[in-house]
């Protein structure tokens, strides 16, 4: 029998934290974090991270790991995330992966990198050329079709041309390749919970953590951070809470609206999670707020 990973998730400010820490204690299990935000030493009050002392009821794994200028994928993620894993199950503990992130989450269902490696001269190559060249090109080293690809995504085009140079395939066999790879987590049987809050409830909770980061000091927060490399990092500086209040001190938004942009952004984010959970996401239970029972977070 295939050992058993547990993964709970839910939209942001649904209450993960509380419900994996008193899942984890009654079960001596240990936290693995699926959030892409919580590898980043010092993104704290704006990302919600469990405090110092819930850190202290149960192990947690790959929160703090990453300075701020570093960069994290989910290639990388996959690899840490395993090997944390294998550790705890070592241990004779069980697994209970907790986050909303949803392309590393998506990961302990399905495949989400191709094992094609491009070479550093390639992605020079393919940096040089302008969004219009390279889709010439992508193009002309696929003239069957580019096999669904999203054409108007210059991202999207930089990396297909990438592996094609790198492969010496086509978008449609690279393709067809990586729909017949298992995915990373596919040696184990993941059961998957999602907790779920009615949208008044959840809207109520977002103005209220809001409130706290800023009261906690979130504005010095991002001050700090932003002396470190902030900026530098794509991912975390366009974060919700972190573009928010950059902005601020840039002097493009008003210290007085800082609350209402950085809550108003939050239920567009929550917006987007339901759709992708509901779409994205394989079978899998779903737990109103209300319910109390950790006992039963999980089937069987």
């Amino acid at each position: 029998m295939k050992p058993s990973l547990h993964v709970l998730t839910g939209c942001t400010a649904a209450g993960k934290t509380e419900w994996a820490l008193r899942w984890a204690e009654a079960r001596g299990a240990e936290i693995v974090s699926c959030d892409s935000l919580l590898f980043y030493r010092g993104l704290d009050l704006g990302t919600a991270k469990p405090t110092a002392a819930e850190q202290g009821r149960v192990p947690h794994h790959l929160i703090d790991i990453l300075d701020v200028t570093e960069r994290m994928d989910v290639a990388r993620y996959v690899s840490l995330a395993r090997a944390a894993v294998a550790e705890i199950l070592a241990r004779g503990r069980e697994v209970l992966v907790v986050g909303g992130s949803g392309f590393y989450l998506r990961s302990f269902f399905a495949a989400v990198a191709d094992q094609v490696a491009v070479p550093p001269a390639v992605r020079m190559e393919v940096a040089l050329l302008s969004t219009e060249s390279a889709l010439a090109r992508l193009q002309m080293l696929n003239p069957s079709g580019l096999a669904g690809l999203d054409a108007a995504n210059p991202r999207r085009v930089t990396r297909a041309l990438e592996r094609c140079l790198a492969s010496g395939r086509t978008v449609a066999e690279l393709a067809a390749e990586f729909a017949r790879q298992p995915g990373p987590f596919a040696d184990y049987r993941v059961e998957l919970t999602r907790i779920e809050r009615p949208p008044a409830e959840l809207n109520a909770r977002i103005a209220s953590r809001v409130g706290v980061m800023l009261r906690d000091g979130l504005v010095a927060e991002v001050r700090q951070l932003a002396v470190v490399g902030l900026r530098e990092n794509p991912s975390a500086s366009r974060a919700i809470g972190y573009r928010e209040v950059l902005a601020f001190l840039d002097g493009a938004l008003a210290e007085s609206a800082l609350a209402a942009e950085i809550a108003k952004n939050t239920r567009a984010l929550v917006k987007k999670q339901r759709t992708w959970f509901r779409t994205q996401l394989p079978e899998h239970r779903v737990v109103p707020s209300g319910d109390l029972a950790v006992d039963g977070l999980f089937p069987g």
